[in-house]
């Protein structure tokens, strides 16, 4: 088995705190062409970023998928190659466009290029948030546009490339490739309106980020497992779906955004009871997917001999 640490950042803010800022592990042999990616539950919070913020720990890490690196993590022993960041999103978060960036955090010029207007840097949640999950502020004062840049350069960016790295190594190799983004939402909306989330809920970008048979057989899985389950609603997937996602060309992303209620103790932030058996059912999830035929994703590019 192969263990891929992201390149240590140049910049000396981040040196020790965040070295690595990433992890890849690959198998030594790849079972299938089936990536499992962990985005939003690192929980190595900078120092500096402590000292900036208004609002305590706790209260940062009320945004954190937490243990959804865990609860994959095994995988990687089963064949599949595994990806996680050590970083918060709270701090930056690599399931943005590289520059969704609300001028109002920030002190100097944004670059022309930024996306400054899109929805999600309208709810504070831009590539470096404005706010936590809850809508809590989190900076005490503007931060330097540097600042931001600097984070992208040294921490969004390396993990970008690396996750393309290994998608096309599987692409060229299998001639297809499944990403399979985890997530962990609150048991809980924000709006007291919204209903019961279900367990587990699959996002394929409303049928644009992967061929149909992936999230039919993963909802066929877990619901036979029990869970109850949603699609698209409320979440139908992040950049990441959307960027990496393009069926015609044999690269399929599904998101899964599992009810946190279900495997921790949202309040403690603890392990809950049920913790290992939902480790097992997302084993049991990988299984279903490696054993698809490669040719029913649609279509399907040879691998190179």
């Amino acid at each position: 088995m192969r263990t891929f640490k992201g390149r240590r950042p140049t910049m000396t803010q981040f040196d020790g705190e965040l070295s690595p800022p990433f992890e890849i592990v690959e198998p030594a042999h790849w079972r299938a062409p089936i990536i499992f990616n962990s985005p939003h539950s690192g929980s190595v919070y900078p120092s500096e970023f402590l000292n900036a913020s208004r609002i305590d720990l706790a209260a940062l890490r009320r945004s954190e998928d937490s243990f959804m690196d865990e609860l994959i993590g095994g995988l990687s022993e089963q064949g599949f190659p595994t990806v996680r960041v050590n970083f918060p999103r709270s701090y930056v978060d690599v399931n943005r466009e590289p520059y969704e960036l609300d001028p109002r955090m920030f002190t100097g010029r944004l670059p022309s290029f930024a996306n400054t207007r899109s929805m999600r840097v309208a709810g504070g949640l831009g590539t470096i948030p404005r706010v936590v999950g809850d809508g809590q502020e989190i900076y005490r004062e503007r931060l330097s546009v540097d600042d931001a840049l600097g984070r992208i350069e040294a921490l969004y960016k390396p993990y970008h490339r690396a996750l393309r790295r290994l998608i096309n190594k599987a692409h060229q190799a299998f001639g297809t490739v499944i990403l399979v983004d985890c997530h962990s939402m609150p048991s809980v909306g924000v709006s007291r309106d919204e209903p019961r989330r279900p367990d587990i809920v699959i996002g394929d970008r409303y049928g644009t980020s992967c061929a149909s048979l992936l999230p039919d057989v993963v909802e066929e899985i877990m619901s036979g497992l029990g869970y109850s389950i949603g699609r698209n609603k409320p979440y139908a997937g992040g950049f990441i779906t959307e960027h990496y996602g393009n069926p015609a060309s044999g690269l399929h992303a599904v998101q899964l955004e599992l009810n946190r209620a279900i495997y921790m103790d949202e309040r403690r932030r603890e392990r809950g009871p049920r913790f290992a058996q939902v480790m097992a059912d997302f084993a049991a999830v990988a299984d279903a997917l490696a054993a698809l035929p490669l040719g029913d994703l649609g279509p399907f590019q040879a691998a190179a001999e």
